[in-house]
């Protein structure tokens, strides 16, 4: 299967995720890529992506728009006086889902980040049919970012299949009691965070994996 990753805001670990993930999917024996839509500003995230996805795919096909201008994609597209072409976008995500057993798509910014002044980051996700998992940071104010995103994926009519915590950098009151306030508070599994020293594909994220079409694939190969 292929899944969209969003996330509760800018800078917060969504390229971290979809690596760690990328690799142990690679590890299992499965042909999966990740996909950056837009970069905006470097194309740092693009090339990480690409280095962590299966071979014969080219920067281009994964990121098929990049502008130069680090800001949101519509302010981006307005300095460079660009019209992002959305269609580019689904058809460069089918080409990819055709030759590949995973797509991770990951987004860019957060939820709703506008692409276009009538198009944003939930219309991509929505168009492309993806179950979405939400990466939280691990901070104070995450519960309230997290809340609303979730809901807003649910109002789009698209599935919120799980949530991400990134380990807090210091352990303070707000990171030792975000992750049990939001199981109280919201119906959405938590999914065991990805990092260097995970060896295998985790129980959970298998089960996320095998829960949607092509899930055979993943229940032989891990």
């Amino acid at each position: 299967m292929s899944i969209f990753l969003t996330a509760t805001d800018t800078g917060v670990g969504k390229t971290h995720v979809a690596v760690q993930l990328l690799r142990l999917l690679r590890n299992s024996g499965l042909r999966c890529v990740g996909m950056k839509p837009i970069c905006c500003g470097n194309r740092e995230d693009a090339e990480r992506l690409l280095g962590a996805s299966s071979d014969g795919v080219s920067i281009d096909e994964l990121n098929p728009v990049w502008l130069k201008t680090p800001a949101a994609p519509l302010a981006a597209s307005l300095i460079e006086q660009v019209e992002i072409d959305t269609n580019l976008l689904l058809r460069g995500f089918a080409e990819l889902k055709r030759r590949f057993d995973v797509v991770i798509v990951e987004g860019v910014g957060g939820w709703m980040v506008p692409i276009r002044q009538d198009y944003f980051v939930s219309d991509l996700a929505v168009a492309m049919q993806l179950p979405v998992i939400v990466v939280v940071p691990n901070r104070l104010g995450c519960l309230n970012h997290a809340i609303l995103t979730i809901r807003s994926i649910e109002s789009h009519g698209a599935r919120c299949a799980g949530i991400v915590f990134n380990r807090a950098p210091v352990a303070d009151i707000a990171s030792s009691t975000n992750q049990d306030l939001l199981l109280r508070t919201t119906t959405i599994p938590q999914l065991t965070p990805l990092d260097e020293r995970t060896g295998e594909l985790p129980a959970d994220w298998r089960s996320l994996l095998s829960s949607n079409r092509g899930a055979a694939s993943v229940e032989r190969t891990t």
